[in-house]
């Protein structure tokens, strides 16, 4: 029987080095390209595996339809989907693909007759000729720059045979190499055992896995696995699948994120805490908030984020907890009106499921208020509901500390808000310790003085300077925020129930 893809070059020593001038195809999704370096290499074979319903079809749309936008010419071939299908899910996402052409090499019903069934030849031999010599056809026909094959899978049932199915895809790579044509194979993982040989035959390989959770939103990752002869990102990669395709949120990698800043303080509008914290917090650090429910962390971090909009500078508040009105409620009711700085967009207030919103998407946010608007103070509230949205606690950490450290050298100011339990407080056991991160901690406690239940607050530790030893009480009332003088009158304050030594009550 002769070779399913006769008339293919059977030169296979040309074909990475049809390249010309380094050019790149987009993938037709932005973060992917982030990742890629600017994109695929033009003029070879890459693959695209993952489980069903990982996305790779809406990428694989998305990538013809960035091709159209370059007036390149786009061909797919689908062994799987029919032509109605692939138009469904362009619809839905938007993606104009009206000037691809799309083949279909589908079994249809003559396939079922009894004629139609083999008994000297084996499938391999008859319809998978017919399939790979019509992928030729089209090719010669249409000459595309870009072209997709949906699916490996159907191929690989095809051929049977290991050695057979590599060869094909073999003389694939090189017919596709003299025609400078960018290929994408999408292959289902679910339907076969791990295949590196088809790893090691393509140009690169990416890989979109999905992790479904106990509770909330499946999590996407995505991998670029292998590029041949180019940088790229490492690692896993959160994605999610939306109205436009597949959007990518590249890791953050703080290493790349350094520029030059000036450290000044950054003051929090009250005199007295300002003496606590040494003068105000600096730019370029992070500030942990530390304290039972109901203290007043959420409050004093919003009284840094309101003088700072008030002097024009723009900020942005991620909030699990409470809603954007809620907040802009509460904060209104202690004489800090954040709406006109809302509406006028110098602060942002976005409220974060962490059911629904996976870590690389809170950075890419993150990321989008701090380089897109100039955020110069960024709140996370809390750090309970960014536990959450951890795919494992082992995490928590890695992750806390490359969105600090990424912030740190942008020259932002990040306070970050730490629930812990119970009425008086303790420090939360939940496995992982990330108070060392933080380069100041501001530590708030409830205590008992004359049958009352008052609040206090201390600066425990700043890194970037002095700062006072005190503990100062302070109070929240109609339209405002009061911070008093150091409590010299009782010991054993941040105990909850402390011992008062003498002196007025009122002292």
């Amino acid at each position: 029987m002769a070779t399913a893809l006769s008339g293919f070059s059977d030169d296979l020593n040309t074909a990475d080095n049809n390249t010309a001038d380094n050019a790149r195809a987009s993938s037709g999704c932005e973060g992917l390209d982030k990742i890629l370096d600017g994109g695929f290499p033009s003029g070879h074979l890459y693959l695209l595996e993952g489980d069903s319903g990982a996305g790779k079809t809406t990428l694989a749309l998305q990538f013809v339809a960035a091709g159209i936008k370059r007036s390149e010419r786009a061909l797919y071939v689908t062994l799987s989907e029919s032509r109605s299908e692939l138009e469904f899910v362009a619809r839905t996402h938007h993606l104009d693909i009206g000037s691809v052409e799309i083949v279909e090499l589908l079994p249809n019903e003559d396939d079922l007759r009894p004629e139609q069934q083999y008994t000297v030849f084996h499938p391999a031999e008859v319809e998978l000729n017919d399939r790979m010599q019509h992928i030729a056809k089209e090719m010669r026909r249409v000459k595309p720059d870009r072209l997709v094959i949906d699916a490996l899978s159907e191929l690989r049932m095809l051929a049977k045979d290991p050695l057979r199915y590599r060869r094909q895809i073999l003389s694939l790579k090189d017919f596709m190499s003299d025609q400078k044509c960018t290929v994408l194979l999408l292959d289902d993982r679910g339907s076969r055992e791990a295949d590196l040989q088809l790893h090691s035959i393509v140009h690169g390989v990416v890989r979109m896995d999905r992790s479904p959770r106990e509770y909330g939103k499946t999590r996407r990752q995505i991998e670029v696995v292998k590029l041949r002869g180019t940088p790229y990102h490492e690692g896993y990669h959160d994605y999610s699948i939306a109205a436009g395709g597949v959007i990518v949120f590249p890791r953050l990698v703080a290493a790349g994120s350094r520029s030059e800043m000036h450290f000044e303080n950054v003051p929090s509008g009250i005199a007295e805490l300002d003496a606590l914290t040494g003068g105000g917090l600096d730019r370029g650090t992070s500030t942990m908030l530390i304290g039972p429910a109901g203290c007043g962390k959420t409050t004093i971090a919003l009284h840094w984020v309101f003088c700072a909009a008030s002097r024009g500078e723009n900020c942005a508040v991620f909030t699990f907890e409470e809603g954007p009105q809620t907040l802009m409620a509460r904060a209104a009711g202690l004489g800090m009106e954040l709406r006109p700085h809302v509406a006028a967009g110098r602060t942002g207030i976005e409220r974060v499921d962490p059911a629904e919103m996976s870590p690389g998407e809170l950075a890419d946010r993150v990321r989008d208020y701090v380089e897109g608007r100039n955020a110069r103070i960024v709140v996370i509230d809390s750090l309970n509901g960014y536990l959450q949205s951890m795919p494992g606690e082992q995490f928590l950490a890695v992750h806390l500390h490359e969105l600090l450290a990424y912030l740190n050298n942008r020259g932002v100011l990040t306070l970050i808000i730490l629930a812990q339990a119970g009425p008086v407080g303790s420090i939360p056991q939940n496995g992982v310790d990330v108070s060392y991160l933080a380069d100041n901690i501001l530590l708030l406690r409830y205590f008992e003085a004359h049958g009352e239940v008052r609040q206090a607050i201390s600066t425990i530790k700043k890194r970037s300077g002095a700062h006072e030893r005190t503990i100062r009480e302070f109070k929240l009332g109609p339209g405002k925020i009061q911070v008093g003088g150091p409590l010299h009158d009782f010991q054993g304050v941040l105990t909850g129930v402390p011992t008062w030594l003498g002196g007025s009550k009122e002292n």
